[in-house]
């Protein structure tokens, strides 16, 4: 049975990588910051009718060293899922940008040491491609966000960062393949607590925390096809070496509303204008975060994933009716 490190195993898009890989037949070693949260995991396996007796879990940090040799010890497959994240804006940049930097490296450094190890697929993200400001609109796999910018959110720096530095380590480390995952916004099934940061937002849309629609142009994917690529690039010699985009479609907030309203939920019917914004940005500095995307397009062409993979990514009405029926099963809207 072949073994599989998926590092962030409590995490939205890591707990279904798991799920998928224990229902492939895969012997799963995961990892998570603390043995606390060990139960939440098997008890999500066993609430899907999945066996847990080939996941081992491992405690392990991104900034330390502690567990790691433990946790990647016969594994023939990486899936670096991990990566730190901050509800609002974190104190200082470097409170995401050191763990997504330290992990990535420990992580691949790791990898190169243990011989048996054939494939890392890590979690990046669109925030590592498209934020930029120079007017483009349109991205693919070529393009990358701009660290030295100024205007940059940490967390788009932190991604940013941890996958160039991926991508220069494997300059001169051949011993293993790497694919990397870029996904827009995450939606769709939650398989613990864990709603995730795309989830969270079309439960604030939901909710009536959000008074309306902000003018954001944004990019959707459901979890499971993110889960799924990440298991598929493992095997698969085409995606060796390769950026993937995971983007079903790419929408003005208010047509997400529009969905959401025609699924039979109440969700804004007004835009928020641009001036309200930058008022609101004084006050809110994770609103000021958003302030600089506000009006901005930004689609995506991708040529990679259609040549990589040969499914249908799920659609975002699907994911949306999902992700908005779990949340009323949970009393969250």
């Amino acid at each position: 049975m072949e073994k599989v490190l998926v590092t962030g195993a409590t995490g939205f898009i890591g707990l279904h990588c798991i799920h998928q890989l224990i229902e492939k037949g895969y012997s799963v070693n995961g990892t998570l910051r603390s043995k606390s949260r060990e139960e939440e995991v098997r008890s999500s396996l066993k609430k899907a009718n999945l066996s847990d007796a080939s996941l081992t879990l491992y405690e392990c940090d991104l900034l330390s060293d502690e567990g790691w040799e433990r946790a990647i010890e016969g594994c023939d497959y990486v899936l670096h899922v991990a990566s730190p994240f901050i509800a609002g804006l974190p104190d200082h940049e470097d409170d995401l940008i050191k763990p997504a930097l330290a992990g990535t490296q420990r992580v691949l450094k790791l990898s190169a040491k243990n011989s048996q190890v054939k494939k890392v697929v890590i979690t990046s993200s669109f925030a590592a491609v498209g934020d930029t400001f120079d007017g483009k609109i349109v991205f693919n796999e070529s393009d990358w966000s701009d660290p030295t910018n100024p205007k940059i959110s940490a967390y788009n720096k932190s991604k940013t960062l941890a996958e160039k530095s991926a991508w220069e380590f494997m300059e001169s480390n051949r011993s293993f393949k790497l694919t990397v995952i870029n996904p827009v916004a995450v939606i769709g099934p939650m398989l613990s607590d864990d709603l995730g940061t795309s989830n969270l937002f079309v439960k604030k849309m939901l909710d009536g925390s959000t008074p309306g629609n902000p003018g954001l142009h944004i990019g959707f994917v459901d979890v499971r096809d993110v889960a799924k690529a990440h298991i598929e690039s493992i095997k698969n010699e085409k995606s060796d070496n390769k950026r993937i985009i995971l983007s079903k479609d790419e929408l003005w907030v208010s047509e997400l509303s529009e969905i959401l309203r025609d699924l039979g939920y109440q969700a804004p019917t007004r835009n928020i204008p641009k001036w309200l914004i930058s008022i609101l940005s004084i006050f809110d500095k994770e609103i000021g975060g958003l302030k600089p995307m506000i009006g901005k397009e930004r689609n995506i062409e991708s040529s990679v994933f259609p040549e990589v993979f040969d499914w249908e990514l799920i659609s975002v009405k699907d994911s949306a009716r999902v992700t908005a029926e779990q949340l009323k099963s949970m009393n969250q809207i």
